[in-house]
């Protein structure tokens, strides 16, 4: 199971070599390769990246949602599966719970239909790609010395604090005692790395994004 279009925390996409890898993979071990298509609708520089399941249609799940472009409270995703997998899944489903709200999947069909749901996206697009823009600009100008990363797509992006010396643990439960919830980079890693911070943007203002990057630089200077 991986998330090839948009890797969550990095944001990296997967290359078209490791793509050719995971697919020859399958095809050798018979394998089923799960594809979440994660935050895939949420890019800003780059074009829409391709999914493997195009590649393999018989060795690939497809999922995705409207969690992110929408509301999680609609609870409505989606699955396109191999010709083989489809009757187990649909007896999985019904054993489950029958089947998914009525008339969210009518409404969401009814946009998908007239195109109101493509307008959506691209007005949220360009939402969260000034939200982005006024958060990365206001860290660049409060921590020079630090790095900001997967920027190309998606509601998050990576603060990597590679020349502060400082635990990452104690500056996520400082930060969260002073009102600045971020995630820590080692919660997401198996082997040690250099300090970094998780930092959502979607939903906030711009006076916000950068009171927090304040704050940020600010709890940094004190703990390095």
């Amino acid at each position: 199971m991986l998330t090839p279009a948009h890797q969550y925390p990095t944001g990296v996409a997967l290359s078209a070599s490791r793509r050719q890898k995971l697919l020859q993979w399958a095809s050798e071990h018979d394998g089923l390769i799960v594809e979440d298509d994660y935050d895939a609708e949420h890019r800003y520089d780059r074009s829409p990246v391709a999914s493997v399941h195009a590649a393999a249609p018989d060795r690939v799940l497809h999922t995705g949602s409207v969690s992110k472009t929408l509301a999680p409270a609609l609870r409505l995703g989606w699955i396109v599966a191999p010709t083989w997998l489809r009757d187990e899944l649909l007896e999985a489903k019904h054993a489950s719970d029958i089947a998914s709200p009525l008339l969210p999947q009518l409404a969401l069909a009814q946009m998908l239909t007239d195109g109101s749901y493509e307008r959506h996206l691209r007005l949220t697009r360009r939402h969260q790609r000034g939200r982005r823009d006024e958060f990365v600009a206001a860290l660049r100008k409060a921590l020079p010395g630090a790095r900001v990363s997967g920027l190309d797509a998606g509601l998050h992006l990576v603060l990597n604090l590679n020349g502060y010396d400082l635990d990452e643990v104690e500056l996520t439960d400082r930060l969260g005692r002073q009102g600045v919830l971020v995630d820590p980079l080692n919660r997401h890693r198996v082997r040690p790395g250099h300090p970094g911070l998780v930092l959502g943007y979607a939903g906030l203002t711009p006076q916000r994004l950068r009171s927090a990057a304040d704050q940020i630089a600010t709890t940094v200077s004190e703990l390095s």
